[in-house]
């Protein structure tokens, strides 16, 4: 029957529209017998939900939504790079939408995911906990990856942001830099705050004075911040950026100055981007392997989808790369962060 509507698989089956509706969206208290009546008419009819229902045999849209802080720039291009590997996989297709650092319209991303997908990755570094948790769509499953923390148990993926961090400052204390500088990245975001927490403890532990100025994670912040302590003659021996397009931005006003890396300024930065290794001098960085967080989010939520449980925070510990722009002579070589064992 060509355009079978609901009405017509009830009419067909003998049932109400709200039993077909709970066969079709597998509710748990329908009848073995029920299911069967309600399926067998549906496939004589031909009946297939309109384009953003579930389909009949799985119950699903086959679409999972991603919502990202942003969709610009190296680290969120390879972390799509691993939630589309992963999701391309399974036969599954990505629903992306862009917060562009907005709380509100996060939160309007969220109210539009709804019906749409079967499942849900949120990165929302920068929303509040409770208002994020308030708005996540019932029944829908979701993946946190990186959210401010909370008290609610659910599925999530962590940075180890401070230990990275500390892991970072022990290394530039290794090499016999005192005078470094966090270039740290936005308030209130919940990333840049425990990154500022590791590089402080570091500091303190260390006997040295913690010496931080914001950024904005963008490389353009990087390269006035840099400007601003060229022209104000207070220059750092190191400076050890919260993400690596801030510290590739400090690079290359360093470079415009004529200033030495790493000979007069050791410089670092945080997540591993693929240009942080193509750059030169190269860049010395904590490695969080992001293409993979990618995968394991969307993996993860594959398996919520189909009935997993899964309360489970998983935390992932950045690893020390070594490379041009940090002179560490004794022992170059990458090292994990916990102990920073060689």
């Amino acid at each position: 029957m060509a355009n079978a509507t609901i009405r017509d698989v009830a009419r067909a089956a003998d049932v109400s529209v709200a039993s077909v509706s709970r066969v079709l969206n597998r509710h748990e208290n329908v009848r073995p017998a029920l299911r069967e009546k309600v399926e067998a008419a549906a496939a004589q009819l031909g009946y297939v939900p309109h384009a953003g229902a579930r389909s009949l045999s799985l119950a699903r849209s086959n679409a999972i939504g991603v919502v990202l802080p942003d969709l610009h720039g190296e680290f969120f291009s390879e972390l799509l790079r691993g939630m589309d590997r992963e999701a391309s996989a399974r036969g599954l297709q990505l629903l992306l939408s862009n917060m562009h650092d907005d709380p509100a319209r996060g939160v309007e991303a969220l109210h539009t995911m709804r019906g749409r997908v079967d499942g849900l990755v949120v990165m929302a570094p920068h929303i509040d906990p409770d208002r994020l948790l308030g708005h996540l769509p019932r029944g829908i499953p979701a993946v946190m990856v990186n959210c401010a923390p909370h008290h609610q148990p659910r599925p999530e993926l962590r940075i180890d942001n401070v230990g990275g961090a500390r892991a970072m400052v022990d290394h530039l204390v290794a090499g016999g830099r005192r005078n470094i500088l966090h270039l740290a990245g936005p308030a209130g975001n919940i990333d840049a705050e425990e990154r500022i927490t590791g590089y402080r403890e570091a500091m303190l532990a260390a006997g040295l004075t913690p010496w931080v100025k914001r950024g904005t994670f963008l490389e353009e912040s990087g390269v006035a911040v840099a400007e601003g302590l060229i022209a104000d003659g207070d220059i750092p021996d190191a400076v050890f950026a919260a993400n690596d397009m801030m510290a590739i931005g400090v690079l290359m006003a360093l470079r415009r100055a004529g200033i030495a890396v790493p000979d007069r300024v050791a410089l670092a930065g945080f997540d591993d981007v693929p240009l942080a290794r193509l750059i030169s001098p190269s860049l010395t960085t904590l490695r969080i392997d992001i293409a993979g967080i990618g995968e394991r989010a969307v993996a993860r939520l594959i398996a919520l989808i189909g009935g997993a449980e899964d309360r489970m925070v998983e935390h992932r510990t950045p690893v020390l790369i070594v490379r041009e722009t940090t002179s560490l002579q004794h022992n170059p070589e990458n090292r994990a962060c916990r102990g920073i064992s060689a």
